[in-house]
């Protein structure tokens, strides 16, 4: 718990949080291991105009911060943890602290004109998932919480080896890596705000540059959120049945979102089927024949079976045998109906199991291999089958993200740039891991997590041996 916060200027905070510096100037020495929030303050340590106090690839920023500011409360985005603190007297430093922090090397020079010397804090930096508001507050550098902050719920902007070479630059005054692309950020930076390609872009190229790892979403993204309407339109249909008729637009509704969400899980949805009597509701041709109804209402009638093989024989011949057939649907199954559909091989889903399928593969794209799915589609009532398939499904992400973490933690450990599988397997029998592997199932497996379409590992050869570094998480998500 965390009762107390810094003062930093509204500037230094968003840097801090944006992943662009792991540094703040402090007032004071602090002591490593200290926790604190992070206080937005409308001063500068220095009097200085904004534009010489920051350098131009992040002045937008400060000055968009200082404006953001209210007069009234103080928006606690993240708190941070000190894990080194030193000063900074020598002027020739200036420069390379300069173009490794957001700070121009005149301020720098000015404080340290003013000051015996500049305390740099190392921050390991942790962003809030909800931001919460304190009382304005300009007496002394710590300013105390009227509420206690649980750590917790909190997401952190660096992993460790990203946070320990961005220190490594800092204490030898290393060049930065990319200037140019630091460049191409900043200008992008300012376009993130109003156009969601850009930010997109802008974020990229941020876990690129190393100022932030992938963060899991609280929420869909804005164009998927179509994804959460699956079950509201599939109950939908429940609420507007009157008993005597189901409202025609909710069963149109649920119709056409059900055929998205198909599409969208990777089955190419055959429209020349669909339309009026005697049309199929649902006709997927790739990656294999599947025809389905969409059923609304509170109950799936008895004659539903009957219906779909009828059609379906009119419209696919003896391919409809070869198909595997589907009822999704609010309702509860009757007697009769579960009857039928397990004589005819036919699995019933609820809507709901639908959004689960296809949150998961928007969450992980490429995640439900429709091919592995089918067998999951058994007669009957479904749910409980495509819910061990989404469970297995998940395990095998969670065993890949402890793997790419335990890339990361080895080579943070020994110093090596890459490890070998063998080694690898070593400290990964010794990890905790969530399964039992085999060596070569753990060289399988790196080398799909070292894909150029995957990206969470990198792999070259040495002497005609692979060897694997980290690049980025892989971020486990609540389904």
């Amino acid at each position: 718990m965390i009762t107390t916060a810094l003062r930093l200027p509204a500037p230094d905070v968003e840097a801090l949080i944006q992943g662009r510096t792991i540094v703040a100037i402090s007032p004071i020495f602090l002591n490593p291991g200290r926790l604190f929030a992070l206080y937005s303050s409308d001063a500068l340590t220095i009097s200085l105009p904004v534009d010489r106090y920051y350098r131009s690839t992040f002045l937008s920023i400060a000055q968009k911060s200082f404006t953001d500011l209210n007069s009234q409360t103080v928006s606690i985005k993240a708190w941070a943890r000190c894990e080194f603190c030193r000063g900074i007297k020598d002027p020739q430093a200036l420069a390379a602290i300069s173009r490794l922090t957001v700070w121009t090397e005149e301020a720098l020079q000015e404080i340290l004109s003013q000051k015996s010397n500049i305390i740099l804090a190392y921050l390991r930096v942790y962003q809030l998932l909800q931001p919460f508001e304190v009382p304005t507050n300009s007496q002394s550098p710590f300013v105390p919480l009227q509420q206690p902050l649980p750590t917790t719920e909190s997401l952190q902007i660096f992993g460790d080896q990203a946070f320990s070479q961005r220190r490594r630059q800092l204490e030898n005054l290393e060049a930065p890596l990319h200037s140019e692309l630091e460049e191409l950020q900043s200008a992008i930076a300012q376009l993130a705000t109003t156009n969601p390609d850009a930010n997109k872009l802008n974020e990229h190229i941020k876990i690129f540059l190393g100022w932030s790892v992938e963060k899991p979403s609280k929420q869909l993204n804005k164009d998927l959120a179509w994804i959460n309407d699956i079950s509201k339109f599939g109950n939908r249909s429940i609420e507007e049945d009157t008993g005597e008729k189901s409202n025609y637009q909710a069963g149109t509704d649920f119709e056409n979102i059900t055929r998205r969400s198909l599409e969208f899980l990777g089955f190419k949805v055959d429209e020349a089927y669909k339309g009026g009597a005697g049309g199929l509701d649902l006709f997927c041709s790739k990656p294999y024949h599947l025809v389905g109804e969409c059923k609304a209402g509170k109950s799936i009638p008895d004659r539903t079976v009957e219906e779909l093989d009828r059609i379906g024989k009119r419209h696919l011949k003896e391919d409809y045998l070869k198909a595997s057939r589907l009822i999704i649907g609010p309702g509860e199954p009757t007697k009769n109906l579960r009857e039928s559909a397990k004589i005819s091989k036919v699995s019933i889903i609820k809507p709901m199991t639908l959004q689960k399928l296809v949150e998961l593969q928007a969450k992980y794209p490429g995640s439900v291999n429709l091919i592995e799915l089918e067998p999951y589609l058994q007669a009957g009532q479904s749910d409980s089958r495509i819910d061990e398939y989404i469970e297995k499904v998940l395990k095998s992400i969670k065993l890949r993200s402890h793997i790419v973490r335990l890339v990361e933690k080895h080579l943070e450990k020994t110093g090596d740039k890459d490890v070998a599988v063998d080694a690898l397997h070593v400290a990964y029998v010794y990890s905790n891991p969530p399964q039992q592997l085999q060596v070569e199932q753990l060289r399988e497996i790196l080398i799909e997590l070292s894909s150029p379409l995957t990206g969470y590992l990198g792999r070259e050869k040495k002497n005609g041996v692979d060897r694997f570094y980290y690049l980025r998480d892989l971020i486990i998500e609540n389904i």
